[in-house]
């Protein structure tokens, strides 16, 4: 049986959906504000997230976008906002999908169990060689500690959630390789790129900030045009 925790506060939403994927071998717990959902998850530590968008405390966006900081789980936002907008930042958030409430309840079953498939496939894969190895990378004046999980600039500790390690290491794994966004998300996340999901870019985008490189211009983490993002090896010198 798989486990969800939903973040809703319309109790008869929430109770009607959590029924109705308790009969499908979903164990649902549903959490009725936005501030206590953190906590919630990380004691329950379920397979997948359900995110309503308007919620007390803190809103669905909020969350998701915290939430996906220190969590690689699917996270699905479930709302009756029909809005392209919504649906696109969320996406930038972390998300991996956005449904409406006017789903029938058949495909909202289908979709979040696509989204288990994909996260089940990658808990059995194994970790990547370089992970199994704990050889900390070193790149100029740039230090990539995987057993600590640490990561130095200029003999300066960088403060980086898992998210953002986990990040790090794939380019750094492949410096001087292109990662293209579907291989970033199916590496690290279990999902194939649909041409929408932005939160690779995102991610790309808080982690220059964080490496201290050029955001008009990036040239540690540089973008190739239609093709993804290469970590320069070279570009870490003093």
């Amino acid at each position: 049986m798989n486990k969800l925790v939903f973040v809703e506060d319309d109790p008869e939403v929430g109770a009607l959906i959590a029924a109705y994927l308790g009969k499908h071998d979903m164990d649902v717990i549903v959490e009725p504000r936005g501030d206590r959902a953190e906590e919630v998850i990380a004691r329950e530590d379920p397979e997948l997230v359900l995110l309503d968008i308007m919620l007390p405390g803190k809103d669905g966006m909020t969350l998701c976008r915290d939430l996906r900081k220190t969590w690689n789980g699917p996270i699905v936002l479930l709302t009756s906002l029909d809005s392209d907008m919504n649906h696109i930042l969320s996406l930038e958030m972390g998300a991996n999908d956005y449904i409406l409430k006017t789903t029938p309840p058949v495909v909202l079953l289908a979709r979040l169990r696509l989204h288990l498939r994909q996260r089940a496939e990658v808990t059995q894969h194994e970790p990547a060689p370089a992970l199994r190895q704990h050889k900390t990378l070193r790149f100029g004046s740039l230090t990539i500690d995987p057993v600590n999980r640490q990561v130095l600039l200029s003999g300066e500790q960088v403060i980086l959630s898992t998210a953002d390690f986990d990040l790090l290491w794939e380019l750094a794994t492949h410096a001087g390789q292109i990662m293209d966004r579907d291989a970033l998300l199916k590496n690290l996340r279990g999902v194939t790129y649909d041409g929408m999901d932005r939160s690779v870019d995102v991610a790309i985008s808080r982690l220059r900030k964080k490496l201290l490189d050029n955001a008009t211009e990036p040239y540690r983490i540089k973008t190739v045009r239609n093709k993804g993002y290469l970590f320069a090896p070279h570009a870490w010198d003093n």
